[in-house]
């Protein structure tokens, strides 16, 4: 067997492969392009044991570690997807970015002063907040929870 086909078929593959991830937005497509790049890499490492003869054949094992290391990152990366999918309703790598980003505050808009009150320095007694709120009452997740069976239509 001559060494070229087998390198210019990886060749080709780890070349889709870097395409995928720098063109796609799609998450599950950019984690089947590094799967291609990783196969790639495989068919070399077995292509070039089998051209130099080894008589330990440290390409074949070292591809059967690369093989176990890929399913171990495609099912961390599916799970990290399936999350992300959950919280955010898109798997579009575009909006994702915006997490990582500091987004400018749109024009017109300023955060406002922050109140002292009893869980911060210089506070007061903490009777300057309304009692309704749920999340700073005494009792917020009896409260929250309270409010949440209300608005099922549930008992209180």
């Amino acid at each position: 067997m001559h060494i070229v086909y087998p390198a210019v078929v990886a060749a080709l593959l780890f070349s889709i492969g870097v395409y995928g991830v720098l063109a796609r937005r799609n998450t599950i497509l950019v984690l089947m392009s590094v799967e291609l790049m990783l196969n790639a890499v495989n068919l070399n490492l077995v292509a070039f044991d089998v051209w130099l003869r080894d008589r330990l054949h440290g390409g074949q094992v070292l591809t059967l570690f690369v093989i176990v290391i890929a399913a171990a990152e495609l099912g961390v990366g599916l799970a990290i997807v399936l999350a992300l999918y959950r919280n955010r309703r898109t798997v579009d790598l575009d909006q994702l970015r915006e997490l990582s980003e500091d987004q400018p505050m749109p024009a017109g808009r300023t955060l406002p002063p922050p109140q002292a009150g009893a869980d911060q320095p210089g506070g007061g007694s903490g009777g300057e907040r309304p009692v309704d709120d749920p999340a700073t009452s005494g009792n917020g997740a009896a409260a929250g929870r309270q409010e949440k069976r209300a608005s099922r239509g549930g008992v209180q």
